[in-house]
This record gives C-alpha cells, structure tokens and sequence, in this order.
C-alpha cells in the first residue's frame, strides 16, 4: 500500500509535543489555502467535523490525516510530506503558539505507484 501522507522527525516530534499538551486524540487536515494558505492543519476533533467530502489519506504519528475530496483531485499523484519549519504556523493549528509551522511538501508518485493509488480509488468508489 503507497503512503499517501508521511511525516518527518521534525513533524513526529512536534505531534508528540502537541499530543503531550492536548491529549492523543487529535487530527488533521489539510487546508485549502483559503485562510492559512495551504498547510497541514492540526485540530483537536471536536474543533473540525470530518464529513463525507473529506478522504482518509493516512496517519502521521498515529493521528488520521484527511483533504477534502476537491483537494484531493489536485493533490492525488504526490505523496504529502508533512514537515516543520521555525515560524507562525497557521492561526487554526494547534502549533500556532510554539514558534514552529507544520509545512507540506510533496513528490509525484511514479508510474507504479499511481496505478497502485488509482486502483485503491477505484475500489473505493473514487
């Protein structure tokens, strides 16, 4: 199964800290770019409903990660690569106050990989 979001040392750590501060139960979502540009969200689940125009893309850190399906028709050929640079993050993320950012990356999938992904989309109805 192709890793459709993953996350590095630094975003593991930072998760870690904002489990440490808000409890484990967290998650996140990927913005749009309406307000906070378009970064990887963190909230707690009682400040974002997840509904049924949001896609599942995976877990970083044990925390479900989702993107709007109208994202997600932009996004579906990389793989999300959840980073963390030193700055003022989003103003919705529970990172805002620690004086670091969640940052997405990506990389195209190649030719294997895609099939896989468009298979997966497929048995899911996508």
């Amino acid at each position: 199964m192709v890793k459709r979001v993953i996350a590095t040392p630094a975003a593991l750590e930072l998760i870690d800290q904002l489990k440490a501060e808000h409890g484990a139960e967290l998650i996140f979502h990927q913005s749009g770019g309406c307000c906070d540009n378009s970064a990887a969200n963190c909230y707690l689940p009682t400040d974002l409903t997840i509904g049924p125009y949001d896609v599942h893309l995976g877990e970083i850190g044990g925390v479900p990660f989702y993107i709007s399906a109208s994202q997600y028709e932009y996004w579906k050929h990389t793989q999300l690569i959840i980073d963390v640079v030193e700055g003022t993050g989003g103003t919705f993320s529970l990172e805002g106050g620690t004086g670091k950012a969640f940052l997405t990356r990506s990389r195209l999938f190649d030719d294997a990989e895609m099939a896989e992904v468009e298979a997966e989309d497929r048995a899911r109805g996508r």
